[in-house]
């Protein structure tokens, strides 16, 4: 198989050598200021015989000559364009059918394509198409992979074109020093009759790397031409790090911003979340949450990831929402009995944690906690268990509270002030007691096997409810209704009940003296005050003669409305007698419910102490004007000597 493609490969060549035929380097390049060969060789048709020797043209540009291309060399004539006086010279021998060029001191506006003219005398002259094209370099070349990535082996070359016979260039890498071990490998590449010195710096790049610069520096011995090329690295690596705002708190309602800044290459995707939530997501090496009119709701963890396809990362941060406690929620007001067990809860809301206290009316009772929730436990509940409980729920942004009521059912209790008292014309008795639910209380005469407990004539029950305290009165008017004896002894039972319990009790009668001596005394200070009053309507009869100049006239020419003089009177009698009561029943706490059943002068009420006794009081005061004024300033007399007088009649 071999031997049969040696034959077609000899055969084509021959083909070949009896054609037009040139082959010279597609491209090559050199450095600025140095110096390039363009290996050349050419074949002609076997059957033609150069005239006059083999001659050969070098054009720059164009290879047809009516298109006058600068000459580059010519080996008929030393006759070339300028720009390469000086510059190129023939290195093949045409003879030998090597048309090699050598053009030195090579400068960028040399740079082109490079075409062969071949001249065998007569009309045996050939421009071949084919071409050279001559780059000319400022700088020497490295070679970067397209993908640099972190914790990777990586490899780059550095390439300089060695096409000149006169001068070698030297490769040195430059900014190595940071480089974690770094191997420099040099080499030597030729292809096509052109050589390449190349050397390959090895080394493992990190992160830390992105954005370094490296140098390739390519010097001529011998020569002040140096040649340096820098490059940037780009390293490809997951997020290393992920910066976020430290943990902080904040006040319900204000607004705050959350940065986040990802240290990666490329630019990573940054995405918030809340919890499990997705808040935003953009492209870029940072990102900023904005977050208004905060809630308790929002606070928690917020966490910042960043992934740019190599990897992900992510770092989080608690946002604390600061708020003053919630209203308390406690239990509803409540009904326990008496000797029972409750337990009072409350809990509230509030960042910092509130501490919860309990008040009851106002006063504190159990602990204080700072804990969610707070549990006041009530033991043996009594009647003073009673009343109103208030949980405070505090922290350094306010306070709330909530309140609820107890209310504590117990049997009835007799208070001190039950007793009987005498008053003017009998005994009247009052019994007092407190129970929840409100005591019936009902009184037994057991000399006269009578039980009083609605309102009569005869008795005048009557009773009173405030809150949880009842109060009722009894009035025992006649003798006969003291005693089977007679005598003062009051013998009066005082029965109170409700659902858990009853208790019934004799009333103890009081002592007599003292509220006798009230009665004289208040008796004796309204007989003065009637006697003032007299006194007082005389002296203004009197005055009232003598101002008018007439002896005839009385008291009645002064007051024109004798009516409205009488009322006035009267209303100072009323208020005497509240006095007089008032005196009566001094260190009795029943005073208010014993005027409230004073009525006018002309009825007489049986409700109170001292009802029947009220009989014995001054009712009124009446002035009885004998003679009245007439219009013309005359009087009218109506007995016989004459005179005038005012009479004060008691009745």
């Amino acid at each position: 198989m071999k031997g049969l493609e040696l034959l077609l490969l000899l055969l084509f060549l021959k083909d070949v050598s009896a054609q037009w035929n040139v082959w010279m380097p597609r491209d090559i390049s050199a450095m600025t200021n140095s110096c390039v060969v363009i290996p050349c060789s050419f074949t002609y048709p076997s059957g033609i015989r150069p005239y006059r020797g083999v001659h050969g043209i070098w054009y720059f540009g164009h290879p047809y000559p009516q298109l006058f291309p600068p000459v580059v060399y010519k080996s008929r004539t030393d006759i070339v364009h300028e720009s390469y006086k000086g510059r190129s010279r023939l290195l093949g021998d045409l003879t030998q059918k090597n048309c090699t060029l050598l053009i030195k001191n090579v400068g960028e506006e040399l740079s082109g394509r490079y075409y062969f003219r071949a001249d065998l005398g007569g009309a045996n002259i050939y421009t071949f198409p084919d071409f050279t094209n001559l780059q000319i370099l400022n700088q020497p070349n490295i070679d970067v992979p397209e993908e640099i990535v972190s914790d990777l082996s990586l490899d780059l070359t550095c390439y300089v074109p060695d096409n000149c016979p006169d001068m070698s260039p030297e490769i040195h890498w430059m900014y190595t020093d940071y480089l974690p071990d770094p191997v420099f490998t040099p080499d030597t590449v030729e292809e096509s009759n052109t050589a390449v010195l190349s050397s390959t710096l090895t080394f493992t790049p990190k992160p830390m790397h992105n954005g370094q610069l490296l140098g390739c520096r390519v010097h001529y011995p011998n020569t002040t031409f140096v040649y340096e090329r820098l490059i940037s690295l780009d390293i490809k690596y997951a997020p290393r790090t992920v910066w976020v705002n430290v943990s902080q708190e904040v006040m319900e309602g204000s607004s705050v911003v959350l940065h986040c800044d990802v240290d990666s290459n490329p630019v990573p995707t940054i995405t918030w979340y809340f919890g499990d939530k997705e808040l935003m997501s953009e492209t870029a090496s940072n990102s900023s949450l904005h977050l208004d009119n905060l809630t308790p709701e929002e606070e928690g963890v917020y966490t910042c990831i960043g992934d740019n396809g190599y990897g992900n990362m992510n770092t989080s941060m608690y946002l604390a929402v600061n708020f003053p406690p919630r209203e308390p929620w406690i239990n509803e007001s409540l009904t326990a009995v008496e000797g029972s067990s409750v337990a009072l809860k409350c809990t509230s809301r509030g960042n910092p944690m509130p501490t919860l206290t309990w008040l009851k009316d106002g006063e504190l009772v159990g602990t204080i906690t700072a804990e969610e929730g707070s549990v006041l436990e009530l033991h043996e509940i009594t009647p003073q268990t009673d009343g109103v409980y208030r949980c405070l729920a505090e922290n350094e942004h306010g306070r709330a509270s909530s309140s609820l009521n107890i209310t504590v059912e117990f049997a009835p209790i007799l208070l001190d002030d039950s007793k009987c008292t005498i008053v003017r014309e009998g005994v009247q008795c009052v019994c007092i007691a407190s129970g929840n639910p409100e005591p019936s209380i009902e009184f037994h005469l057991p000399d006269l096997n009578i039980t009083i407990n609605n309102s009569n004539n005869r008795f005048n029950y009557y009773t009173h409810s405030d809150g949880y305290t009842s109060t009722a009165i009894i009035k025992l008017q006649d003798k006969g209704e003291r005693g089977n004896n007679g005598d003062t002894a009051v013998h009066v039972h005082c029965s109170i009940s409700n659902t858990y319990g009853s208790e019934t009790i004799r009333l103890e009668l009081q002592q007599e003296k003292k509220y006798m001596m009230a009665v004289i005394v208040g008796t004796i200070g309204g007989v003065a005050v009637i006697a003032f009053i007299i006194a007082a309507v005389r002296y203004v009869g009197h005055n009232n003669k003598k101002e008018n100049g007439n002896p005839g006239q009385d008291v009645g020419s002064k007051v024109e409305n004798p009516s409205m003089f009488y009322s006035a009177v009267k209303k100072d009698k009323q208020s005497l007698r509240k006095k007089v009561l008032k005196t009566e029943l001094l260190g009795s706490k029943f005073n208010s419910i014993l005027e409230e059943g004073t009525g006018d002068d002309s009825d007489y009420q049986s409700v109170g102490p001292i009802a029947g006794m009220e009989r014995q009081e001054l009712n009124y005061a009446a002035l009885e004007f004998l003679h009245g004024r007439h219009r013309e300033g005359g009087f009218r007399r109506a007995d016989g000597d004459g005179s005038d007088y005012t009479e004060i009649k008691a009745k």
